[in-house]
């Protein structure tokens, strides 16, 4: 099954925003968030939602300031047993238009305030917060008090060709 390559769409155009702003509270359906698991490569998603405060930037372009709250099932990293993790993750950007988009060169602020580029007019904030939840998820999870141990160096089963070095000595024993 192919994943699409937006599993969670809420588009919103500049003029959907009054002067005084709008509020945005979103929640992932079990489809959505069967499609944003796939494409982060967990388990499962069982909660995303998101708030977002959405006002009129200048040059017709829009400001988005929230946070993406979920719980994502992932399988610990020393236990292989699953586990639930929580993401929190907080959201302010500067969309502005394809046609007023910034020569990067005339920027000198760091390019991590750069305004980012309105697609057809308008900002996806459910690709938003499908972004910003893969950004939060911890690659390596562990389970709570899960130490890996590894084994003791004198341990043959530790050695990584023993098993080979077992077998080339029964074979040299049977050529006797």
């Amino acid at each position: 099954m192919a994943i699409p390559e937006r599993p969670w769409s809420v588009r919103i155009a500049v003029s959907e925003v009054p002067e005084t702003g709008r509020h945005f509270d979103l929640v992932a359906d079990a489809q959505a968030c069967a499609a944003i698991a796939r494409l982060a490569g967990v388990a499962a998603v069982p909660r995303l939602t998101a708030g977002f405060e959405v006002t009129r930037h200048s040059h017709g372009g829009l400001r988005v300031v929230g946070r993406v709250s979920a719980t994502v099932e992932q399988t610990c990293v020393v236990t292989l047993e699953p586990l639930e993790n929580p993401i929190e993750e907080s959201i302010d950007l500067v969309f502005t238009p394809a046609t007023h988009a910034l020569d990067m060169s005339q920027i000198e602020a760091p390019l991590d305030d750069a305004p980012e580029a309105m697609v057809d007019g308008t900002v996806d904030l459910g690709a938003l917060a499908t972004e910003f939840l893969i950004l939060g998820i911890d690659p390596y999870p562990r389970k709570p008090g899960a130490v890996f141990q590894s084994p003791a160096p004198d341990d043959d089963a530790a050695r990584p060709f023993a098993a080979l070095d077992a077998l080339k000595k029964a074979r040299v024993g049977e050529e006797r």
